[in-house]
């Protein structure tokens, strides 16, 4: 009998999804583009956990990625990567992803795009699949409409020009460390760059977000935090986000060991969030300076959020300053977009690197004749960082065939919407999914010669000569400003990240640090030629995973040597 039940409930199960499915087709289909049929929904709980599991077995098989069907390609978490643009290219600017619980329209236009992201009212984030962003609690990612501006206001404050300075020099500090370390690793190689530069990119956000000091330690040097300490539970946090999304911390800390850890990992995390917050409100009430980062503006903003009248602010949906649950909620997106994002963006950066000495030579030469012959402690951020436009197209680069983020989703919202795409009209009815596909856009041949070509020379125009250049040509050289329309990997509109310069001051600081006196190599294996280097590198370049943020899969598979020039 038991059998026979879930036989049955499997049977139903089946029938159930494939009726929803074809129910949800019949409503695609007014819209009068291409449908794609997807059997399992991507925020399905069971898949998501399972699916890195299937893909892992698959990606063994000798099977090629665009031999499977496109419902199973699809199905992969982080398919915009793998996929590039050639289904736009096939399908056109617009088609439907269809699953059995939802209509999902996806672009790759820019007059579309454009019209998208700038209606933010009309378009806007889907906060129900946002939701197991709250881990801490409410947060820009996942504020609704009438409460976005008051995340925004403060969220942007403490990303102004005047803490950029700071953000060079600490960065400038942190690479010195770096390279220091890498340098002695002499022949035996680098033992991960990947999570060298997560430390680096901690440290800095550390340091300028929460007044918390570290110098930099290589992956294989003694570690002085304790376990429980700030920075290995936000690691610990940031390694395991999936699976804390999806269980609860105090379930997690009761689970055998490993699991335990990660869970324990998240109450401490917190736990140091309160201690920030309660130091800094101390502080400021005490009159003294606290830590000059985002913990003053988030005490400013609770102080603001306290003294509100609730009932009458709520009512004229004027509500001013953040909860303390919205503080936390804002302090781990800060923590986890700001950290992540950057030390992925380095890693990519440095790999790429190494498989490509001109493009190393090309920035030394632009590095040499803007630094001179001063110490690194003495560069000046005002005077250095607007010269170093090959270091900042480097980062552009990168960022165009590796955008953190993929695709920028929305919602059809208040009513049915209208947008045009070419000649035609699509009538959108609310609560339609659209996701606008950021690595399509950033790939497609139709707007970048040599899209799948990793070429930071683009983003110059008026190049200097390529051997011995002078002073005055690299000062003619113009760093082209692209279309958003067709490249805006920190997000665009009103909605674009606010922590963006704040990320191109440290990668341009590290670069510079980097590649003055020294150069990248990929450390040969044994009978392994130049050419057979350069390729198992870029392989693993373009070998990602997508668990919230795109990053390499196997960065430990290529051993990098540091050496100087």
């Amino acid at each position: 009998m038991l059998a026979l039940f879930f036989v049955s409930a499997g049977l139903a199960y089946v029938i159930w999804t494939i009726a929803c499915l074809e129910a949800n087709v019949r409503k695609a289909k007014a819209l009068k583009v291409p449908i794609i049929r997807l059997p399992i929904d991507s925020n399905n709980v069971m898949w998501i956990l399972l699916q890195a599991r299937v893909w892992k077995i698959l990606d063994k098989l000798p099977v090629d990625w665009s031999s499977y069907p496109l419902f199973v390609r699809l199905s992969r978490r982080g398919w915009f990567f793998a996929e590039r643009a050639t289904i736009h290219e096939h399908t056109g600017p617009v088609f439907v992803l269809v699953s059995p619980v939802s209509i999902n329209v996806h672009f790759a236009d820019p007059d579309t795009i454009r019209d998208i992201v700038t209606r933010r009212g009309d378009f806007q984030r889907p906060i129900a699949e946002l939701k197991l962003l709250e881990l801490y609690g409410p947060c820009i990612s996942t504020a609704k409409w009438e409460d976005w501006p008051r995340h925004r206001k403060i969220m942007a404050t403490p990303f102004n020009e005047t803490i950029m300075k700071s953000v060079w020099d600490e960065s400038l500090r942190q690479a010195n460390g770096m390279l220091r370390s890498w340098a002695a690793a002499s022949v035996d190689g680098i033992p991960s760059y990947q999570k060298d530069t997560r430390a680096l990119s901690l440290n800095v956000l550390a340091a300028i977000g929460f007044g918390k000091m570290y110098d930099f330690r290589g992956s294989t040097e003694p570690q002085i935090d304790e376990v429980g300490g700030y920075r290995d539970s936000l690691q610990t946090v940031l390694d395991n986000i999936i699976l804390l999304m999806l269980v609860p911390f105090h379930i997690l800390g009761r689970l055998p060991k490993s699991w335990a850890r990660i869970g324990n990992a998240g109450i401490s995390f917190q736990k140091h969030m309160v201690k920030m917050l309660e130091e800094e409100t101390t502080a400021l009430s005490q009159g003294k300076p606290g830590s000059g980062g985002i913990m003053g503006s988030f005490v400013r903003a609770a102080d603001t959020y306290r003294h509100e009248p609730t009932a009458e602010s709520d009512l004229k949906g004027t509500r001013k300053g953040l909860s303390v649950d919205e503080i936390f909620g804002n302090l781990f997106v800060i923590n986890f977009a700001g950290h992540d994002t950057t030390a992925n963006t380095l890693a990519f950066s440095v790999l790429l690197l190494a498989a490509h000495p001109e493009v190393q030579a090309w920035l030394a030469d632009e590095i040499a004749i803007v630094t001179g012959n001063s110490p690194v402690e003495m560069w000046d951020y005002k005077e250095l960082y607007p010269q170093l436009k090959r270091c900042r197209a480097t980062i552009y680069e990168v960022l165009r065939l590796y955008p953190p983020v993929p695709a920028l989703p929305s919602i059809a919202s208040n009513h049915a919407q209208v947008i045009k795409i070419g000649s035609r009209t699509l009538n959108i009815p609310e609560g339609v999914n659209l996701t606008v596909n950021i690595r399509a856009m950033q790939v497609h041949p139709a707007h970048w010669p040599d899209a799948n070509n990793w070429l930071p020379s683009r983003w110059i125009s008026n190049p200097a000569p390529a051997i011995s250049p002078t002073a005055t040509q690299l000062a003619d050289e113009k760093l082209i400003v692209q279309s958003k329309d067709i490249f805006f990997p920190w997000g665009e509109g009103p909605q674009i990240c606010p922590g963006k310069k704040f990320a191109e001051v440290q990668v341009v600081a590290v670069l510079a640090c980097l590649f003055r006196t020294h150069r990248l190599t990929i450390k040969k294996q044994a009978g392994e030629s130049d050419d057979a280097a350069i390729k198992r590198a870029n392989d693993c370049s373009n070998d990602v995973d997508l668990e919230m943020l795109v990053r390499l899969r196997d960065a430990d598979r290529v051993n990098l040597i540091c050496s100087e020039a």
